[in-house]
């Protein structure tokens, strides 16, 4: 663990997963980093935690949103813990900035974080293998951890994640700049995989993105003031029209849509 135990000791079996892309890049996961340092529950998580250890588990081929992830996680609790776990050992890089890098795959190296951030590592899998994947970081997560399995662009402004503990998934949140994209559902293309074969007629994700749409437009005479201003109203019509879109007390630099899982799980599940 960070600052106290060697890389090749947190391996104590062999890691469980396959070798993906690795692509990445500078503040491409901003988005999600900032809505992990606001939301409530992360932060009561983190902040009980006797161990603050933090996952960021599959980092890619640089490790930079894992440094910056650290960063920013200290500014709320400055006593956090940072391991960034990669599955091919081509990658893993040495400590720098008080984080470690060592190789490792959903069994988490061994390792009882508190938190696990999985940002574009399930999209590269099969849907098929996605329970599985969950499961195995949930049983290794420690009492009262949690799981973010996300996905983004290339850029980092189009974004979506899960948010899970160890009974399953809580919530799914959306966030996106609000200067580049054009409507809510220009997202759907970077929702995780558990849902991004499910946004079809029917389905509740395909329900709530059609709502947001048109939410959105009907938000339209509000656009001189901005998107975010537009985008406040639209979430307002979608839970004046029964959605459940959580509220957010700050001012948010993003569009953010967040809904508890069950409103879009899937039909089957």
């Amino acid at each position: 663990m960070a600052g106290r135990t060697a890389p090749d000791q947190l391996t104590p079996r062999r890691p469980i997963g396959t070798i993906t892309r690795g692509t990445t890049g500078i503040n491409r996961l901003r988005r999600s980093d900032r809505w992990l340092t606001h939301d409530e529950l992360v932060l009561s998580r983190l902040s009980a935690a006797a161990d603050a250890l933090v996952v960021d588990l599959g980092y890619g081929a640089s490790p930079v949103t894992t440094l910056e992830l650290a960063a920013r996680l200290r500014r709320v609790r400055a006593d956090v813990r940072v391991v960034g776990l990669e599955i091919d050992p081509e990658r893993v890089v040495p400590g720098s900035d008080g984080v470690l890098f060592a190789r490792g795959g959903f069994e988490l190296a061994g390792l009882r974080p508190v938190l696990v951030r999985a940002f574009n590592v399930l999209r590269q899998y099969p849907e098929s293998e996605v329970p599985a994947a969950w499961s195995t970081v949930l049983r290794a997560l420690a009492p009262g951890g949690l799981l973010v399995d996300g996905t983004c662009d290339e850029l980092g402004r189009r974004c979506a994640w899960v948010l899970l503990e160890q009974s399953g998934p809580v919530s799914l949140t959306l966030a996106w700049d609000p200067f580049t994209v054009e409507r809510p559902s220009d997202v759907a293309e970077r929702l995780p995989k558990v849902l991004i074969h499910r946004n079809v007629p029917g389905e509740p994700i395909h329900t709530l993105l059609t709502a947001a749409d048109r939410a959105w437009a009907h938000a339209a005479p509000l656009a001189p003031y901005g998107p975010r201003v537009r985008w406040r109203e639209a979430a307002k019509i979608l839970r004046d029209n029964g959605f459940p879109v959580r509220r957010y007390r700050r001012r948010m630099r993003d569009c953010v849509l967040s809904v508890p899982w069950e409103t879009v799980a899937p039909n089957d599940r």
